[in-house]
């Protein structure tokens, strides 16, 4: 494949959940990258699953585009940056390609980012083009193609094309033996994955590719934006990062914003019973997983000891969800077990059998709003009083509670730290939100 200066760009998108998206992100990217050519990715929305997938994928951090959450402005910054660097940009959707305010076609239009269509046609055939027809004409957004998935055959697919008139067939995969898993908040881990790359090389394999298709593709034209300058707001800080597969909801925007700030990161592993640096001047314990490690970090005494040692230091930490259920007295798995945490935030969390938060939130601090999301299945009983409580997007409802003990801020919200460096400089700095 020839390289031209500057990058083609699809946001790939389906009808609803469920239809292939990451899959077929995951197999163009790996398909691309097999060509010599240099791929970004991002997704639109909130998520940390999906991303640590198409890094595998793509080679390459996926960072998160949302109109409301990171904002028009670094979304800009972010794709000016990719269309650089790369030769090629994959971003895929939410949802449904209408679903939400903002939505996957809001950013497309907002950016001028042609729509790749992906359809299960498992139990459809012809009509394949009145989805695809729909799916361009209803907001509209500008329709590159469409990819179909778990086609059955080269006739089958044969007829889809035909089907689609004047939208191109850019691609179709055939249905997976061997689909990626996933569990409640999304594709498990890739280290959970036996064979992920042998997967993702079959994937990219399978994929009936129209390179003819792909080749007509605008190249994408971004105006550069300045970053802000947030240089010395944590300089000279050592922050202790816990990361391990119960810790692992972990934005890079997010890291590399404290890096930017002057910040040093430290990381360390909870499960590995890895104590809390012990020069560390803050400590952020991010979501996760915790729930399906409650063994591991019940006895992990020497990771317990140090939080709680540098929580009696008056040391900031910040909690945000399943770093939150950690810190809990204890945390109540699926099967009904109780298991011992760490014990700084007094209460009892339980794992609920359905969703128990969803949804773009912001929280408010002395700083401004930190603007973030919000999805978990458990909740937290406590008699510990709120510091204050997140605001619901949708419709200005109160939200998550936010606790603070002593020096620590706990919540089910996950922040966005991009979104307001002068609020997240003040929580590592032992500012109460």
């Amino acid at each position: 494949m020839n390289r031209d200066q500057g990058a083609r760009a699809v946001l790939v998108a389906a009808m609803a959940s469920g239809q292939g998206k990451t899959s077929v992100t995951a197999a163009l990217a790996r398909k691309l990258v097999r060509q010599g050519l240099r791929v970004r990715v991002f997704k639109c929305g909130p998520d940390f699953i999906d991303p640590m997938i198409l890094e595998r994928a793509s080679g390459a951090p996926v960072h998160t585009l949302d109109l409301w959450m990171v904002g028009v402005d670094e979304c800009r910054r972010r794709l000016h940056d990719a269309a650089r660097e790369a030769d090629a940009i994959l971003i895929e959707g939410v949802m449904g390609l209408y679903d939400g305010s903002p939505s996957a076609a809001d950013l497309a239009r907002e950016f001028g980012v042609p729509v790749l269509a992906v359809i299960d046609a498992s139990a459809m055939a012809q009509t394949a083009g009145a989805v695809a027809r729909g799916l361009r004409d209803y907001g509209p957004v500008q329709l590159a193609g469409v990819v179909a998935n778990r086609i059955a055959s080269e006739g089958h697919a044969n007829m889809v094309a035909s089907s689609l008139r004047d939208i191109p067939l850019v691609g179709w995969l055939p249905r997976q033996e061997t689909p990626l898993p996933e569990r409640h908040l999304g594709l498990v881990l890739p280290g959970e994955v036996e064979g992920l790359e042998t997967l993702l090389d079959k994937l990219a394999d399978e994929l009936h590719f129209n390179e003819a298709a792909w080749q007509a593709l605008p190249l994408m034209a971004q105006s550069a934006l300045e970053w802000p300058d947030v240089g010395g707001m944590l300089d000279k800080k050592t922050i202790a990062v816990a990361r391990d597969a119960a810790f692992c909801f972990l934005y890079p925007a997010n890291l590399d914003l404290l890096e930017k700030m002057g910040a040093h990161l430290r990381y360390f592993s909870p499960l590995a019973d890895e104590p809390v640096p012990g020069d560390a001047d803050a400590v952020f314990l991010p979501g996760g997983y915790p729930e399906l490690h409650c063994a591991e970090l019940a006895q992990a005494s020497r990771w317990q000891a140090s939080i709680r040692a540098s929580h009696a230091r008056g040391v900031p930490i910040l909690a945000e969800c399943g770093g939150m259920m950690a810190v809990a007295e204890g945390l109540t798995d699926k099967d009904g077990r109780r298991w011992p945490m760490a014990g700084l935030l007094p209460g009892e969390v339980r794992m609920q059998p359905r969703l128990a938060g969803l949804g773009a939130q912001a929280m408010p601090t002395g700083q401004g709003p930190v603007r973030g999301h919000t999805f978990h299945y458990s909740l937290l009983e406590t008699a510990a009083p709120e510091r204050t409580h997140t605001i619901k997007t949708s419709n200005g409802a109160t939200g998550e509670a936010v606790y603070r003990i002593g020096s620590l801020t706990a919540s089910y919200f996950h922040a966005y730290f991009p979104s307001n460096p002068p609020a997240v400089a003040a929580l590592f700095s032992g500012a109460a939100p």
